[in-house]
């Protein structure tokens, strides 16, 4: 019998990276939209970058883990928390 747990080593198939990536960001929107944070400005900031360099969700979820965390904490959204962490362990 062999473990059908993917394996993020190994391949990202069966993860689903991309969508959970494109899931947090559409909450990251979402807050920023209404949020008088401190922190709005700065992913704005990156955002732009982001998309000046071409980067797609997953790879600025890894590069803004730290921050997003801060931020989500900040804003007491767990769900969020939860996604953010789970792209952290499984794909980032």
């Amino acid at each position: 019998m062999t473990d059908q747990t993917p394996d993020r080593y190994v391949t990202f198939c069966g993860i689903d990276c991309d969508r959970k990536a494109d899931r947090l960001l559409a909450m990251l929107a979402a807050h920023m939209a209404t949020s008088q944070s401190r922190w709005v400005g700065y992913f704005d900031k990156k955002l732009t970058e982001k998309a000046r360099m071409g980067n797609d969700n997953l790879h600025f979820v890894g590069s803004q883990v730290n921050s997003l965390y801060a931020f989500f904490e900040e804003l007491g959204d767990s769900a969020a928390e939860e996604l953010l962490y789970d792209l952290e362990q499984n794909c980032c």
